[in-house]
């Protein structure tokens, strides 16, 4: 599977020059947990909840203080080409939660950790779907799964207590 096609929604982004108040309100609008700072298009840096709690708040900066100067530099992307085991190993080498995803050098998306999970787990519930429908719906006595025929025949044939 690609990057792209693991992306949940379109990326939240800012200018360098945007104050955190701003950021903060745009992260409570659309309900995410970064931005991703650009300019021109491309990925400049990124500014998570908790940037602006440990960065801005708790060290009283203003609320007018542009995210330029609290958010992480040196951003790690991925391609959203890329197959999504590329940004898993990213994910691994780099101790990061969330990787802007770019084509042609522009932000197309944020990709994050969470997302990957959710993936995953979900696709184990289609593979272990069959095998939980086939035990649930197997009787616990009297059935025939995992007994020979006899067994079975016995098992009917016996009066119920």
């Amino acid at each position: 599977m690609k990057v792209r096609d693991a992306l949940r929604r379109t990326p939240v982004v800012a200018l360098g020059d945007t104050s955190v108040a701003r950021v903060a309100e745009l992260m409570d609008t659309a309900a995410v947990g970064a931005v991703v700072v650009e300019e021109d298009g491309a990925p400049i840096g990124i500014v998570t909840d908790r940037d602006l709690a440990t960065r801005v708040l708790a060290r009283g900066l203003a609320p007018d203080t542009p995210v330029i100067d609290v958010m992480s530099i040196n951003v790690v992307t991925v391609d959203g080409d890329a197959d999504v085991r590329a940004a898993v190993a990213l994910f691994a080498r780099h101790a990061v939660r969330r990787l802007p995803v770019v084509s042609g050098g522009r932000v197309i998306g944020l990709l994050a950790l969470d997302d990957l999970v959710i993936d995953a787990v979900g696709d184990l519930v289609a593979l272990v779907r069959p095998v939980i429908g086939e035990v649930v719906s197997s009787p616990v006595d009297g059935g025939a799964h995992g007994r020979s025929r006899k067994e079975a025949a016995d098992a009917q044939a016996r009066p119920e207590p």
